[in-house]
């Protein structure tokens, strides 16, 4: 295993900032082909600032899908490939308005409302039973047809913000 960027958790301006930039664009380069996702800053600003530090920081280089259940979701981040891993820190829990369509983008967290760090998850279908209790903060917008290619221990090579 790589060596784990540090990180710090992202700040109240960085916060603040990707509300006021409001989309971003994450292309994950998988040795599956590239997932394309749209960030919404202005429904969960402190999460977007987060995937997006840890991204820019190549946290997630080399990452592996260590979760994937057909049909409900796949999931990476954590950077043990455990299922248990994460940046040191967590974030709190927002309100986003965005919903579970198939190709949402949300936050893993453990029974802790307030404990997301690193781990995020795809839907792979509508699982509306999740809105209000993970934190939406994007949306798949290309290549969702390789969410539905990815398997446990797929990888994830880099991760391009635009």
């Amino acid at each position: 295993m790589a060596d784990i960027p540090k990180v710090a958790a992202p700040t109240a301006e960085e916060a603040a900032a990707a509300q006021a930039k409001g989309t971003f664009t994450a292309v994950l380069h998988t040795n599956k082909g590239d997932i394309t996702l749209e960030l919404d800053g202005t429904a969960a600003p402190m999460h977007v600032a987060n995937f997006v530090k840890l991204a820019q920081a190549g946290f997630y280089n080399g990452v592996t899908f260590h979760r994937v259940v057909a049909g409900f979701v796949i999931q990476a981040g954590d950077p043990t490939g455990t299922g248990s891993g994460g940046p040191g820190y967590r974030i709190n829990f927002e309100q986003s308005p965005l919903k579970h369509i198939k190709g949402a983008l949300g936050m893993a967290r453990s029974s802790e409302l307030n404990s997301a760090g690193s781990q995020w998850y795809i839907t792979l279908n509508e699982v509306s039973n999740l809105d209000g209790s993970y934190v939406v903060f994007g949306n798949t917008v290309g290549g969702l047809d390789v969410t539905e290619q990815i398997r446990q221990g797929d990888v994830i090579t880099s991760v391009e913000i635009k």
